[in-house]
């Protein structure tokens, strides 16, 4: 794999699967959700569905992040066999506020922020990202969500609003679990990219390549010098 930028500026971060424990977050809502019916969920199953629908959703015309939290509720309900009201789906982005940090984040995030200067590029809107940073004490210097360029990743928008910002793409480095939302974009703009493969995935052929791999955010912290 080919190496970071020796003059390092700025570090991005994607939020949920980098920073946020979402996978726990949305089993935990869907759980307790379902337990009022007295239905019990395969979380795993679940995760796996969310991901798949959200990102169908995503695809489509703009709409807040709450809003396709909320379809994306409906329609992984009905893939489980929960017949779930129409009514009772706000559940879902009414559970955002919880999705917590995983253990290292805010340690690593820390040494991070003492060297680089940093930013946010995530799919979600404004409001709801505004609940995540109440767990997480930092102050990011530049923040680019779906809702300012009402698109969703992996289309580029996030990465070239973020580059029109910053004056340019030199001596940026993103940091992301999401390949196909992260990644690949930021391969196809020439950013150099950390994946943080929390989920121990495997690249299927032809996918774009990050310039560096790691399993956690110490190795990533390790990687940028700290």
């Amino acid at each position: 794999m080919a190496a970071l930028p020796k003059n390092i500026e700025w570090v991005t971060f994607d939020v949920y699967g980098t920073l946020i424990d979402w996978e726990k977050g949305v089993a935990d809502a869907f759980a307790k959700e379902a337990a009022r019916d007295g239905v019990e969920i395969d979380r795993d199953q679940v995760v796996d569905l969310f991901l798949q629908v959200s990102r169908e959703i995503e695809g489509g015309s703009y709409e807040l992040y709450a809003e396709v939290l909320r379809q994306t509720a409906v329609r992984v309900a009905k893939e489980i066999g929960w017949d779930l009201e129409t009514s009772r789906a706000g559940f879902l982005p009414d559970s955002l506020h919880r999705w917590a940090p995983y253990k290292e984040t805010m340690p690593q995030l820390r040494k991070i922020l003492g060297k680089y200067k940093t930013g946010v590029i995530s799919n979600i809107d404004d409001k709801l990202l505004g609940q995540t940073r109440r767990h997480m004490a930092a102050d990011f210097d530049l923040v680019v969500t779906a809702q300012q360029v009402r698109s969703y990743k992996p289309d580029p928008a996030h990465f070239n609003e973020f580059a029109r910002r910053i004056g340019g793409k030199k001596g940026w480095v993103h940091i992301a679990s999401g390949v196909p939302t992260d990644i690949e974009p930021c391969a196809k703009l020439k950013v150099p990219t950390i994946w943080v493969n929390r989920r121990k995935e495997e690249l299927e052929p032809g996918q774009k390549k990050p310039t560096l791999e790691v399993k956690t955010l110490l190795e990533a912290a390790k990687a940028l010098g700290l």
